[in-house]
């Protein structure tokens, strides 16, 4: 099992910046090397700074693939779903990039095993947030989905914060080439050190990275 690497910045913007540069740079590096890059993006609040950064790193859109980690079972535009504030923080060029997870579908679970197969086999970058109760993508507290190893992705068993939501599984999450955390506030310090120790009480302390797996966070997180 990989460790994770600690790099802390200055506050939340450096963060967002940093992980715009490390996204590009991946990007450059797997074009370069093999014509295409795809990648995973999370929600939440910390991220959408960073994906507006983005643009100014001129990434080759015509050559990438955005799929999501996770997704909140919710109407289409509502302010609930991850896809709503990612296509908000990207221009139009970079928009016909995204990959949307089908969470609108009459059968989720039928989906859910779509996506899955959509997925390349494995991502060049997975970016990963880490909530104050230790969850990452929608890998939740005490929910069966966490022990899912058959399938690439899957629904949640329990409602999550009121909703139930459509998630990358730990078999795609470990196999990726290069895994990116971004994670503020202080809020976050106690899940950040559950993390830094693969504390497998926590959620996220249960990812297992086959590759690079770096953590940005700022002062106020890491202290």
């Amino acid at each position: 099992m990989g460790e994770h690497t600690l790099q802390v910045l200055d506050d939340a913007d450096a963060v967002a910046r940093r992980g715009a540069e490390v996204i590009a740079e991946s990007a450059r590096d797997a074009v370069a090397a093999h014509g295409s890059f795809a990648m995973a993006a999370s929600g939440g609040h910390t991220p959408w700074a960073m994906y507006g950064q983005i643009e100014e790193q001129e990434l080759p859109w015509a050559k990438t693939l955005i799929f999501q980690t996770d997704e909140r079972i919710a109407a289409p535009g509502s302010d609930e779903r991850n896809l709503t504030h990612l296509v908000a923080a990207l221009s139009i060029g970079a928009q016909g990039s995204l990959r949307p997870m089908p969470v609108n579908d009459e059968d989720p679970e039928a989906g859910a095993a779509r996506y899955g197969e959509s997925l390349p086999e494995a991502f060049e970058l997975v970016h990963l947030g880490l909530g104050p109760d230790g969850h990452t993508a929608s890998l939740t507290p005490d929910d069966p989905v966490l022990e899912v190893s058959d399938r690439r992705v899957a629904i949640t068993g329990n409602p999550y914060q009121g909703v139930h939501r459509m998630t990358l599984t730990y078999p795609v999450l470990d196999s990726a080439k290069r895994l990116i955390w971004v994670i503020t506030g202080e809020s976050k310090r106690e899940p950040l050190r559950k993390l830094l120790a693969q504390d497998r009480s926590i959620p996220a302390g249960r990812v297992e990275p086959a590759g690079e797996s770096l953590i940005l966070a700022d002062r106020a997180a890491a202290q």
